[in-house]
């Protein structure tokens, strides 16, 4: 049993030891690279990079390392973390990039902080047969060069020198500065706080006439209660009286005396009209009535005999 675990961690050392790396050491060999290596220990981006099987790292010297100085921690992490292609690059594949040109992660990207194309670089095959670096984002220029190899372990750690630091744009937190441009109101619109024009009044048309009120329209009379229709057949008589006949009301019409006859108990609603009535009773009064007297004694005993 203790020999199978002594061979099982012989070769997992074997193993390890194959595959393992140490940036830090390795770039302890080249003093012209010592400040870069002690930002990679400080920013502890070093410890990182040694957990990696598949790894570039593109180092810039200690005289071009200008844009870095006065940096955060943070922010510092972040721009050497650009530094670092999750991919293995050496020099030979560099120049058989297909298409001349492509685009590779960083481990800038993994850290979650990258706003759009910050955590990638383009690299590009220029004409010159130079290798040029930059940030992916758009409008950004290749603004650093591949120099030359410091170390490569095939398929596992590349160190590329390259000429300048290479900064994306609002990686530092710095925004550019961009004028906002204003929109002036258009003439045609007035401002908000000017008061608004009031509507022209309504235009009165010519053929329409003027509405009149109901108290005042010649063609309307004003209603009356109970008003008896005219009567249509009364005769037309110079004995007739020329008023008019007053409307007619609830409450019986009071009698007119005749000379020796009463004058008729029916109330004047059910005769046709007033007129009708007056006109009766005047004829009445002119028409003499036939005086009754007793019989004698002696006409009604001969009315007897007879």
């Amino acid at each position: 049993m203790s020999l199978k675990f002594t061979l099982f961690f012989s070769f997992f050392l074997l193993f390890h030891n194959a595959y393992a790396f140490n940036i830090t050491k390795v770039l302890s060999q080249y003093p012209g690279f010592s400040t870069f290596n002690t930002y990679l220990t400080q920013t502890n981006l070093a410890t990182q990079i040694n957990g990696r099987q598949t790894i570039t790292v593109l180092v810039v010297e200690n005289g071009n390392l200008a844009p870095l100085s006065g940096k955060s921690l943070e922010v510092l992490k972040n721009i050497l973390s650009v530094h670092v292609i999750l991919d293995y690059f050496d020099v030979a594949k560099l120049q058989k990039l297909s298409n001349r040109s492509t685009i590779v992660t960083t481990l800038f990207q993994t850290s979650g902080e990258a706003k759009g194309q910050q955590g990638f670089l383009n690299i590009t095959h220029l004409s010159t047969d130079s290798i040029a670096f930059g940030s992916a984002v758009p409008g950004s220029t290749l603004g650093s060069n591949l120099v030359k190899s410091l170390a490569s372990q095939p398929y596992n750690l590349s160190v590329l020198q390259v000429s300048n630091v290479i900064v994306p744009v609002g990686i530092d937190g710095a925004t550019n500065s961009t004028s906002s441009s204003t929109t002036s109101p258009s003439p045609s619109m007035a401002p908000s706080g000017s008061p608004k024009a009031s509507p022209p009044p309504p235009s009165v048309s010519p053929n329409v006439a003027p509405r009149v009120s109901p108290a005042t329209s010649p063609s309307k009379a004003p209603p009356t209660s109970r008003e008896a229709p005219a009567p249509s057949n009364v005769p037309s008589s110079s004995e007739a009286p020329s008023t008019s006949p007053a409307p007619i009301s609830d409450a019986p019409e009071a009698d007119a005396p005749a000379a020796d006859a009463p004058a008729p108990d029916a109330p004047v609603a059910d005769s046709p009209s007033a007129a009708t009535a007056l006109h009766i009773g005047l004829a009445a009064t002119l028409i003499p009535r036939p005086k009754l007297t007793r019989p004698s004694r002696l006409q009604t005993g001969f009315d007897r005999i007879c």
